[in-house]
């Protein structure tokens, strides 16, 4: 039993159709956790840029 699960975990760890779908959710992981960590900042900034846009919109 435990070879046969060795056998088919190695095989999956060896196989390499799904190697882009692995690396792309894992920058997707990378970057949700940037956000995540620095979540506070781009806040801050987002927050500032609309209102510097809605500011100068007023005066055109």
């Amino acid at each position: 039993m435990f070879t046969k699960l060795k056998s088919r975990l190695w095989q999956f760890v060896t196989e390499e159709d799904g190697m882009g779908t692995v690396e792309v959710i894992l920058i997707i992981v990378v970057l949700v956790g940037l956000v995540l960590i620095f979540k506070d900042r781009l806040t801050t900034i987002v927050n500032t840029l609309f209102q510097k846009i809605t500011s100068q919109t007023n005066q055109v």
